[in-house]
């Protein structure tokens, strides 16, 4: 499957170059986001068939020009506030404390418990659906059930970790 995207992907670069610079007029960007466009249509094809590959490049190349323009917005308005230099230095990082770590690791450990305790079939759907991040359809298949158990399985098991967190929190 590999091969047939690129060989789409180059086949139909120049326009989804020409796409992207009509959004961000910036050629530089435009490349970058080309590549972009490339890496997360194979990712997305390795998970599941596409069946039209070049209309999807196009949207994925669109999206993520938009997105930019979005992000440069956003941070063009900050930007212009004009923060002193000091006031920047303040703003604390995303680094988490050593108790908030210990904290979550502990809330993890209750999770992990709490879907242990669920029929393994069950564990499978969570899994494939929250860590993985596979469609139900393909967990159906890949489990021989239906769809809609994979939907009543993931609802229990969302149910019962929840539940199981809360009642931990209560504590």
């Amino acid at each position: 499957m590999s091969h047939v995207l690129t060989d789409i992907f180059m086949n139909t670069r120049p326009s989804l170059v020409w796409t992207v610079m009509r959004i961000v007029h910036d050629p530089q960007v435009a490349e970058d986001l080309i590549q972009e466009t490339w890496i997360r249509a194979s990712n997305a094809m390795q998970q599941e068939p596409v069946e039209h590959v070049e209309a999807f490049l196009h949207q994925i190349a669109r999206n993520l020009a938009l997105d930019h323009l979005r992000r440069k917005g956003t941070r063009r308005r900050v930007e212009a506030e004009g923060l002193a230099p000091a006031a920047v230095e303040q703003v604390p990082g995303d680094v988490v404390s050593i108790e908030e770590g210990i904290i979550e690791r502990q809330r993890l450990g209750h999770f992990v418990l709490a879907l242990s305790g669920l029929p393994e079939r069950v564990q499978a759907v969570m899994i494939l659906a929250r860590v993985h991040n596979w469609p139900n359809r393909r967990i159906a298949g890949h489990l021989g059930i239906s769809e809609r158990t994979v939907f009543n399985d993931l609802r229990m098991a969302l149910g019962h970790c929840r539940d199981a967190l809360i009642r931990y929190e209560k504590t």
